[in-house]
């Protein structure tokens, strides 16, 4: 996920943000905003990481981070993706 995905999607990331870091509170969640070098500074001052390691685990979150919704579509673009196969081999069949 890029940054602007990131800032785009906050409000929904801002609860698994919380999960993951606890220390965050409510108000850092605020100030983050989307803004991966707030996310990195926060973690930094909650979890006193070194800046290296606060981007390292920040970045390994935002690989890793699946929204619900995207989950969903990625499903249903296998689903459709299936069937359109199975539509290409009956039609293979047929000829």
């Amino acid at each position: 996920m890029n940054t602007d995905q990131m800032s785009g999607k906050w409000k929904q990331m801002k609860g698994a943000a919380k999960q993951q870091w606890g220390k965050l509170t409510d108000d850092d969640l605020e100030v983050i905003a989307g803004k991966r070098d707030s996310l990195v500074g926060k973690l930094q001052e909650r979890y006193g990481m070194a800046k290296e390691d606060a981007q390292k685990k920040a970045d390994d979150w935002l690989k890793s981070y699946k929204h619900p919704d995207d989950e969903a579509a990625t499903v249903g673009a296998r689903h459709s993706d299936s069937r359109q196969t199975d539509r290409e081999s009956h039609a293979a069949g047929k000829r």
